[in-house]
């Protein structure tokens, strides 16, 4: 009975259902698009270290894996690790803000990039040989609609693209490490050391011996560093989620009520008539609830299709800088969240219907 009471009433407002529905699946889509933006940009971090193919990195000293990466290390000392018994490859970068949200153009050496990870794969074009040479990976590319061949301005420079590569491996821009020293006046300094042991086992003992000679630098293990980088432990995210959230709340519940509110005034008179054939208060304030809940459950289906659609624009637009991750965990969170903002919007309106008196509903215009 009250399955089919909702569906008509939904069905003769229909406008005014699809509007709400609208402005319920705002609130979802801010929610999932905002986890997503955390774990696709975290997710792409962890995959780019991965690549590697390091098994131990060298921090600068005082630093932290959330505090931005300064070029204070002392090149030499990329020399001196690559001489520890368990260590085959040793490397050091360089990096340096390339302008965006979260990308950075990173300098490398490219024989220490070969014995550490096997090296770059070029798709297009040829390896760096000059100093203005710039590679860049599909997602940057692809971003900056850069070809091969053309210049393009990075960091304030003007650099010539001679290769496009496969995405997954360190940075999505890379560059001669001297040359990058050069213009950023670090000439003999590095922002961080990656080195490869000899053998599994023997990751621990060189973290150990290690510390014990640099007493200042954080170093961690590879595994234990993709660990650390997850969306919990990057400062005031959590906050900012938790922001977000209260605001989708707040635009959930003003739009249920507002929308319950007028769908009450409008049905003043068959309210009255169910309450005339006998329906209970009970009975009225359920009807409301579940129209609402309904709309709730309607909006959040289209805000988790709005967020594949956000995904879909952010992958054509800024793949490199704002990569969105489809958070399956947090459908049934977003979906709570505005359920249970939903129910609150309604209950002032349903317990307003159900308290109107039947004859004064009856004689409503």
């Amino acid at each position: 009975m009250i399955g089919k009471l909702v569906l008509e009433n939904i069905r003769h407002k229909f406008m005014r259902t699809v509007l709400s529905v609208l402005l319920i699946a705002v609130p979802v889509t801010l929610i999932l698009v905002i986890v997503g933006l955390s774990h696709g940009m975290v997710n792409d971090s962890k995959s780019r270290q991965r690549g590697v193919g390091a098994d131990i990195l060298v921090r600068p000293p005082y630093s932290s894996l959330m505090s931005a990466s300064t070029t204070n290390i002392p090149e030499e000392l990329v020399a001196k690790l690559a001489t520890h018994a368990h260590v085959t490859a040793a490397m050091g970068t360089v990096n340096q803000s390339a302008g965006g949200l979260s990308d950075s153009i990173t300098g490398i050496d490219k024989g220490e990039m070969d014995r550490m990870s096997g090296g770059l794969t070029i798709d297009e074009g040829r390896g760096l040989r000059d100093p203005d040479d710039v590679l860049l990976d599909t997602y940057y590319a692809d971003q900056r609609h850069a070809k091969v061949g053309q210049k393009i301005e990075i960091g304030h420079h003007q650099w010539n693209v001679v290769g496009i590569v496969e995405p997954g491996k360190l940075s999505h821009i890379f560059c001669n490490i001297r040359f990058l020293q050069d213009l950023y006046s670090t000439k003999g300094l590095v922002s961080q050391i990656y080195l490869k042991v000899d053998d599994a086992k023997n990751i621990d003992p060189v973290i150990q011996d290690l510390k014990g000679q640099l007493k200042d630098y954080p170093i961690y293990s590879m595994q234990d560093m993709l660990d650390l980088i997850s969306p919990d432990k990057v400062p005031y995210l959590s906050q900012f989620i938790f922001v977000i959230i209260g605001i989708s709340v707040v635009i959930s519940f003003a739009v249920v009520a507002l929308s319950m509110y007028m769908a009450v005034l409008q049905r003043t008179r068959e309210i009255g008539i169910l309450k005339a054939i006998g329906a209970s208060q009970s009975f009225i304030l359920t009807l409301i609830v579940a129209e609402s809940l309904a709309v709730g459950f309607a909006g959040t289906v289209l805000g988790i299709l709005f967020s594949f659609g956000t995904r879909g624009l952010l992958m054509k637009l800024v793949p490199s800088s704002l990569p969105q991750a489809i958070v399956y965990e947090w459908w049934p969170r977003a979906a709570g969240i505005v359920l249970f903002a939903a129910l609150l919007g309604a209950l002032y309106p349903g317990i307003s219907a159900a308290r109107h008196d039947p004859i004064e509903a009856l004689a409503y215009e």
